[in-house]
Parts: C-alpha cells; structure tokens; sequence
C-alpha cells in the first residue's frame, strides 16, 4: 500500500480516483495545473451572459453505472434530472417532422414494432441492422459495419454514434458504437433514460467532490502544474513541479491528463494524437413552456437541444468545420435553427459560443487503438483519462471507470 497517492489532474477521472481512494482511507494530494477543478466538465460565471453556464453540455443515460454509483459517493445523486422512462424527441429540420422515440424499460425490445415508438419511416426488422457491430472487430469503422443511409440510420443512428464518439459515424470505430449500443439500446429502456446536470456540472459533479475530499482530508493545490517525472528504475522517484521537487519513493501517482500532456510526461507512452472540436452556444432566455428538456435535430447544423431553467443551449459534435466560422455569423446561423425547433422569434437573444478545438481524441480505429492500458511501466505509476483503454468512447461514464480502475490499481486491489 502506498503510504500517499498523488493524483495528477483534477477532471472527472482524476476526481473520481481520488474520491474512491479518499473513501477508502488512502491520504490523497490532487495537483491540478490549472485555478479550478473539472477539466472539460465544469461550470463558470460568463460575464458576457452575466449567467454560470457550463463549458459544455453532456448528456448521461441511466444505465452509466460508474457515473451514478460516483454521484451517490459524493452526495450528489438527486443532482440529474430527466424524463421517468426513456423518451428522447427528435425534429428533422429538413422535412418539419417531429417524432419521440419511445424505448420500453425491458431488455425485450417491443418498442420496435410499435409505429407510434419507433423512428418514422422505419420497420421493426431496420434495428437488426445494429447487430453486427456487437462483435465488430476493432480494425472496422462503422461504414465497413452498417449501411449508413436511410432513415434509421439518419435518424438515429448517426446521432447517436455522433454524440457518443465526437467522430463522423462512417470514420469512427465500430467497436466502440458496439459498446455504446451494448450498454444503452441493447439493456433496454431502464438503461436509457436520459439525464442531465440541471443545476450545472460545477454544483453536481465537481463542487461536492471536492467537499467530500476535504472532509476525508484529502489536499488539493491548484496551479501546480507537473514538469516532469523522476523516473528510477522501475518506479517514478520524484514529481518535479519547476519550482519545487517532490520526493515520493514510497507513493503512488495516478496520471489523469490529457492525452497530449501525458505523452510528454511518460517515456515512450503512445496516446491517441489526432482530435475533434465541439462547439456549444448557449442562449439566455426562459423557454417556452412544453418544451422538451432534450431534442435531438436532424438536417441541420445543431445536433442536440437542451432547455434549461434560464438558457437554451445546443451541442454540435465534430465540429472542426465551424472553428474559423466567425462567432456572430455562427450565433446567427445555431439561433435560426434553434427558433424553428422551439417556435421562437428569429431576433437573436445575447449569447455565447463555446468553442473546443481538442474535445476528446477521434474514435477512428486507429486512434482507437492507440489508447493505453491504466498500468505502466513504472510500478507506482498508473494513468486515468477518458483517452485511456476504457472500452468506450470518451464520455464521462469512460472518464470514471478510468478513475475507478487507476484507484483500485495503486493501491494493489
């Protein structure tokens, strides 16, 4: 047993490592290079919309079991809110058609040969056509996999692949499409029910986590960013931070970085290299009454459409297109399709756009394959980030397995 564990990084997996650690009795120090904790998971004042509002916006599914079992760990388990059963409304920008998908909670899914439930202008023998990438092969992309046309696939398909791998679906990795349809459309409705942070992903699943550090005497510093590691043989000496160095011949270090970082801290460490943007905008304004809390949209540029107490905000995945887009043009051009799916006037309401040029690593299969295992090298060295081989794709229920697991690595369970 380590006589400490330093984590470094203070994100979801970092957070969740340090939280189970704490939990435990293990003494925890979390450095974080930045002034707060969260990484791509956070809130913050915007002084443009004088509004906190998250840096982005992310969707969890009732069935993300690390997710919610980490929520409930830190007191935080009523923080998510969503629909009693599995409902997701949709809009297809190009046609006016409004449809719900209706999955039924049981692993049987009779939904699908209910009209009324399933995508419109589809059959009940269409979702066979998820079958095979169960056991796609990890060299396949979802092209080789699926025939990526028609109405299923345009109308459910390639949102959800697209939502839950930040890669256009053709490009992206079968393998992973497979998990995400094994662990949501595959367990059933009961593993489906979408859920979201109303309260803001600062107040739900960072602020409580760092209380619960603090009350199990966990330190966090923030602002110390890690230079190096002191490697000795066959484990890591010393963390060098620049201006102080910190023996630590008998802890243990879990790495929770971002990929690119990681690569220049660890000797020969492979990681993915290749990255898809996100852009978010959000909209103040109260939205009208009856609308649904989220709506997926087909045919346009925005994806996904989530109504907040006090906000609209939209969520585009692989996004690498609209990064040099001029950021009031963009505004312009989200609001308009944003009025038409909510039935709001077409005057543009103050607004922010949120633009990640390196979200999460592109879920082709080659990146894929980069990802590395938790274990290292180094006996007292352990990594943990959703870029790590977590099985999914980089989503927040990957980032606290990764958590999870490098927890339970360190300390030899």
């Amino acid at each position: 047993m380590p006589r400490t564990v330093h984590v470094v990084g203070a994100g979801l997996a970092g957070l969740a490592a340090a939280v189970r650690l704490a939990a435990r009795g293990t003494r925890v120090i979390v450095h974080e290079a930045a002034g707060q904790a969260g990484g791509r998971c956070r809130s913050y004042h915007d002084p443009v919309l004088d509004m906190v509002i998250d840096n982005g916006n992310h969707l969890l599914l009732s069935g993300n079991r690390a997710a919610l079992s980490y929520l409930e760990a830190i007191g935080a388990g009523a923080g998510l809110a969503g629909p009693p059963s599995a409902e997701f409304a949709f809009m297809d920008l190009a046609s006016g058609e409004r449809w719900t998908l209706r999955i039924n909670a049981g692993r049987l899914p009779w939904w699908i040969f209910a009209a009324n439930r399933r995508v419109p202008g589809t059959a009940a023998s269409d979702y066979l056509s998820f079958a095979p990438l169960l056991w796609a092969s990890a060299q396949k992309t979802i092209g080789d996999t699926l025939r990526c046309a028609g109405p299923l696939y345009e109308r459910l398909a390639r949102p959800l692949f697209l939502a839950a791998l930040n890669t256009e679906p053709k490009e992206a990795s079968a393998a992973l499409a497979g998990a995400v349809v094994r662990e949501t459309l595959a367990a059933g409705g009961a593993a489906c029910r979408p859920l979201v942070a109303r309260g803001g992903l600062g107040r739900v699943f960072i602020e409580p986590a760092l209380r619960f550090l603090a009350e199990h005497d966990a330190k966090v510093e923030f602002g110390h960013r890690l230079r190096a590691l002191d490697c000795a043989q066959d484990r890591i000496a010393a963390l060098d931070f620049g201006e102080d160095k910190l023996a630590i011949s008998d802890d243990g270090v879990v790495l929770a970085v971002p990929p690119v970082v990681a690569a220049d801290l660890v000797p020969g460490l492979e990681a993915p290299s290749q990255f898809h943007a996100i852009v978010n905008a959000h909209f103040r304004l109260d939205p009208p009454a009856g609308l649904a809390p989220i709506i997926g949209v087909v045919n346009g540029t925005i994806e996904w459409l989530f109504a907040f107490p006090d906000r609209l905000s939209v969520t585009i995945s692989a996004a690498d297109r609209l990064l040099d887009v001029p950021r009031e043009a963009l505004a312009r051009e989200i609001w308009e399709e944003v009025a038409a799916v909510a039935g709001l006037p077409k005057a543009l309401p103050p607004w922010q756009i949120v633009r990640e040029r390196r979200a999460t690593f592109a879920a082709t299969p080659g990146e894929n394959a980069k990802r590395p295992a938790a274990r290292t090298a180094w006996r007292n060295l352990v990594l943990a980030g959703d870029w790590t081989k977590t099985g999914l794709p980089a989503t927040i229920e990957g980032a606290i397995r990764s958590g999870n697991r490098a927890a339970d690595l360190i300390v030899g369970l």
